[in-house]
């Protein structure tokens, strides 16, 4: 089907208003991870008021850190075009800002709550991977983030407007943004029975839930940096690298080394409470 569908942005124009397929796959994904996120969280016991305030504070900054991610990515066109920065209903926005704020937001929260920082992550972790896996449908509409040309059975038809310069001639190209829905949609899944697996357990639920949050960014990374060898769209280049794929590098880098420092830390506090 995706083979000679030709999907139009807009949803639904009532008179001047229009409804854009992008912004109804952005809600739903926000209204999902948020289910999953407060339904996980009653397992830890945590209230279901603490995970709407904190989804409030993340929709917020998560979308702001991930539209000026994605403004920084394609600076030139956008300070050419500056009104275009307030146009988010069009697309533009790069997970990898999104993440890093929704971070930050997460690590104030907890110390305001006083709830631990990695069982906070864990739980939004699924949800978030699930809401990416919905929200890239929204790029399918708008016809933007595919690969290069290709002449496999689903490789999908880009409106002639939406090709670059040099691949004018090619009708049929890598749905990448698929390959990461369906790729998020795995991690997902993983993350999920690996919370079951946790609330089975009962025990070392701060330990776990960091092996849990560590992997979704670790898996996550992968994913990304893989599909961007395929991904055309414009973006700084750098050692031969596309941004994506040094973001995703540095965040794996930066995972291994939180992983370490917390490995010893669990180890000494252990070592500690055997010598008492």
């Amino acid at each position: 089907m995706l083979h000679t569908f030709q999907p139009e942005s807009i949803l639904l124009s009532i008179g001047n208003i229009n409804i854009f397929w992008y912004g109804v796959f952005m809600t739903i994904s926000m209204i999902m991870a948020g289910l999953i996120t407060i339904k996980l969280a009653k397992y830890y016991k945590i209230k279901t008021d603490i995970i709407i305030d904190l989804s409030f504070w993340l929709i917020i900054f998560g979308i702001i850190g991930a539209r000026f991610y994605h403004i920084g990515l394609e600076f030139n066109y956008y300070y050419q075009h500056p009104l275009e920065m307030f146009k988010i209903w069009r697309g533009g926005i790069a997970i990898h800002g999104g993440i890093i704020i929704g971070l930050i937001v997460l690590w104030v929260f907890s110390k305001k709550q006083k709830i631990n920082f990695w069982i906070l992550t864990s739980l939004i972790a699924p949800g978030l991977a699930l809401g990416q896996s919905i929200g890239r449908w929204g790029n399918y509409f708008n016809q933007e983030l595919f690969g290069i040309p290709t002449t496999l059975p689903w490789g999908i038809p880009i409106d002639t407007l939406k090709r670059p310069a040099e691949y004018f001639s090619n009708e049929f190209f890598h749905p990448t943004f698929l390959y990461e829905s369906f790729g998020n949609f795995l991690i997902f899944l993983i993350l999920i029975l690996f919370h079951v697996w946790i609330i089975k357990k009962q025990k070392s639920k701060e330990k776990f839930c960091f092996l849990l949050s560590s992997s979704y960014l670790i898996l996550y990374s992968i994913l990304r940096f893989s599909l961007e060898f395929i991904r055309i769209d414009n973006t700084p280049v750098l050692f031969n690298l596309r941004f994506p794929q040094i973001a995703s590098l540095i965040i794996v880098i930066f995972t291994i080394i939180v992983f370490i420092k917390f490995n010893k830390k669990n180890k000494l506090e252990i070592k500690n409470s055997n010598h008492k």
